[in-house]
């Protein structure tokens, strides 16, 4: 064999090589992403429309919130919300769109305690899906709730206060009291939450 042909050779096993590695890389680096993301790697990248232009948007999430100065709740803090979580629940009998309006309140209280920045909603869900994201898709449908004013009915408050209650037990490190169960029969709903809360 020549030694141009040894040469080729050669060039063409690094190629390969190279090919080989950045593909296995590739592959790696999607897995990891989608394992920290969990269904956010899905939405991102049903919205980008492209894998690597999601996995790249993806990273460039994880060195933002890098360089964030987040910090974990001090006990007496943890146990001063999770007062005023129930505080919340318990106000939802009586005023559900009140109390989802507080939760979504108490949530963002949490979040600057925490260190996060409040920079707009998407920003906000974008930091949170780094160490969160089992419970961001919840906030963003929350925010959507919301966002309905007065057309959100009862169990839709009720959604939201849930999803809140997800990301807030996250914040926190923290479970405490649950919702209200889910009724069919709103005035039965409201007078035997009534007696179960005085009992």
């Amino acid at each position: 064999m020549s030694t141009a042909a040894i040469v080729i050779l050669v060039v063409v096993l690094l190629a390969v090589l190279f090919a080989a590695g950045w593909f296995l890389g590739g592959q790696a680096r999607s897995r990891r992403l989608r394992n920290r993301f969990g269904p956010e790697y899905d939405r991102h990248l049903e919205t980008a429309g492209d894998r690597r232009a999601a996995e790249r948007e993806l990273t460039e999430r994880e060195k933002r919130h890098a360089k964030l100065s987040l910090k974990p709740l001090s006990d007496t803090a943890r146990v001063r919300y999770t007062e005023q979580w129930t505080q919340v629940q318990e106000h939802f009998i009586d005023s559900p769109r009140e109390a989802v309006a507080g939760a979504e309140e108490l949530v963002h209280t949490v979040m600057r305690e925490r260190g996060y920045p409040m920079e707009g909603f998407e920003q906000q869900a974008a930091d949170l899906s780094v160490e969160h994201a089992s419970a961001v898709d919840g906030y963003r449908s929350a925010h959507e709730i919301r966002g309905r004013d007065g057309q959100a009915d009862t169990e839709d408050l009720r959604a939201a206060l849930v999803h809140y209650r997800d990301l807030f037990h996250e914040l926190v490190g923290r479970h405490g009291t649950e919702v209200p169960v889910q009724r069919t029969n709103e005035a039965d709903h409201h007078n035997d939450d009534r007696e179960a809360h005085h009992a």
